[in-house]
């Protein structure tokens, strides 16, 4: 069994992106943050801080970059139109011609 700094990141990436369990890895990751129980304990001047910041930066970067890839996918397949959009502002209607 291969256990390094590496693997772990594999696995803690692969999965958050799994939809069925990324709220339990954030959950999982903000409880460990907020723990004084962990691999370095939080009473330990630096060394304890140091593995909460490395939780949280990899969490932080992985959700952003999960946020980003959601926004870029929604606006590939037009779910939103911009702002400036032609297509936002025009309201297509059925016309009937009225007879006096």
């Amino acid at each position: 069994m291969n256990i390094s700094p590496k693997a772990i990141y594999d696995w803690y990436r692969s999965t958050l992106r799994n939809p069925k369990y990324r709220w339990w890895v954030i959950l999982g990751s903000l409880v460990y943050i907020i723990s004084p129980i962990d691999i370095a304990p939080d009473f330990l001047p630096i060394v304890g801080q140091i593995d909460d910041l490395m939780i949280l930066t990899l969490l932080i970067s992985e959700v952003s970059q999960l946020v980003l890839d959601f926004a870029k996918t929604k606006k590939e397949n037009g779910m939103e139109p911009e702002v400036g959009d032609a297509q936002a502002t025009t309201v297509n209607v059925d016309a009937v011609p009225m007879q006096d």
